[in-house]
């Protein structure tokens, strides 16, 4: 049976950071997903979650300069689990987006979907 690690996200990025790792440019932002619901009262509610995105410039990974806080990008990749102990001697767990594809959106701009 075959697996998959798949994720697809549309959002807003947060920071960001460029570098490059040897012959490769690499960049590493965070961007916001927000869900949009009514709580049991009716009133209206917006859930927010960050996510750390991680691409390196490839074939579908283009153009890493345009990655710039504020704008829209839709993303896709698998996502990577890490564990490490940080400098307080705590066991901490990280959940990262490896960007196997990255789309720049603009707003009113109807999003491709690939089933």
């Amino acid at each position: 049976m075959e697996q998959l690690n798949r994720i697809e996200l549309l959002g807003v990025v947060g920071s960001v950071r460029l570098q490059n790792i040897g012959e490769r440019r690499m960049a590493k932002f965070t961007m916001v997903t927000n869900r949009a619901y009514k709580n049991k009262e009716g009133a209206p509610v917006i859930e927010s979650t960050w996510h750390n995105v991680t691409a390196f410039e490839g074939r579908n990974v283009r153009d890493l300069e345009k990655i710039e806080k504020g704008r829209y990008v839709h993303v896709w990749g698998r996502l990577q689990i890490q564990h490490y102990t940080g400098v307080d001697g705590m066991e901490r767990t990280s959940v990262d987006v490896l960007c196997t594809r990255i789309d720049f959106v603009s707003l009113g701009e109807e999003v491709p979907y690939e089933l």
